[in-house]
């Protein structure tokens, strides 16, 4: 298990953790990126957990180049939607690209949270998810990508491919999700584009969780912000988060990332 020291930023606004365990699976498909900068005197923090399947390479090129893509993009500051978009599906291109005479066909998710001064951008491809607690309540900023929801079976059949029921509802019958960086040969049904909440960062909102399905197979929306919430520090947090998924059975991987944000209750 991989558990960090708490990083600051954003003058102590906020302070996050992680953690990051392999699990029952035999091999370490998870991988997590942490950014936190500055572009134009603005504060910028960046947070993504990448979930692979099918091998490890999408996810930690993923976590080797998104952010670093994002960051880059002409409209980074000005279209922060637009850039985020365009960057996502430009990096599931570039992997594509970088892996055309390997013979495997790898894929990740990408659950990721950005935020640009007072506007945070929860983007999501897959079935990791993002959860934020707003005023006391639990409420996810991504809907996770099944290829059984109503609008991607759509998306799917339109595009010409096929949702079949092979123990889980599968695209082509080979994965069970609808959106994911790689897959070359699940192309064009599954697709990298991102799909984006956008919050306005405010007193109310206390605490985020980021985390692969290894944790939410096992573990509800409320209680892993609740406990976000509730550490002395999001480092414990998340160890804490990993460690009850495992106990109750999680058969994956178990990454998640805990940010915890302060207020000024004084101002």
């Amino acid at each position: 298990m991989v558990a960090t020291p708490a990083a600051d930023g954003r003058d102590g606004k906020l302070s996050c953790g992680y953690s990051s365990f392999r699990g029952k699976r035999a091999t370490m498909e998870d991988f997590y990126d942490v950014k936190l900068t500055e572009i134009d005197g603005q504060a910028i923090s960046l947070f993504g957990v990448f979930d692979g399947h099918g091998g490890s390479r999408a996810a930690e090129y993923l976590r080797e180049h998104l952010f670093e893509n994002l960051l880059k993009h002409p409209d980074f500051l000005t279209d922060t939607k637009l850039a985020i978009s365009e960057t996502y599906q430009k990096t599931d291109t570039d992997f594509l690209e970088s892996e055309a005479s390997a013979f495997r066909d790898d894929g990740s998710t990408a659950s990721t949270a950005i935020l640009v001064g007072d506007r945070l951008y929860v983007a999501n491809v897959g079935d990791s998810r993002a959860v934020i607690s707003k005023a006391g309540k639990a409420m996810a900023l991504s809907e996770d990508h099944k290829p059984n929801r109503i609008d991607e079976r759509k998306r799917i059949e339109n595009a010409g491919g096929i949702v079949i029921w092979a123990g889980t509802w599968r695209v082509g019958g080979v994965l069970a999700m609808s959106r994911a960086f790689g897959n070359r040969l699940l192309k064009p049904y599954v697709v990298a584009e991102p799909e984006i909440q956008e919050e306005q960062f405010s007193d109310e909102l206390e605490c985020l969780v980021l985390a692969s399905d290894g944790l939410w197979d096992v573990v509800e929306n409320e209680e892993a912000v609740s406990l976000g919430k509730s550490e002395d520090t999001p480092e414990s947090a998340a160890r804490k988060l990993t460690e009850i998924a495992y106990s109750r059975g999680s058969a994956d991987n178990i990454t998640c990332i805990v940010v915890q944000f302060h207020h000024d209750k004084t101002g």
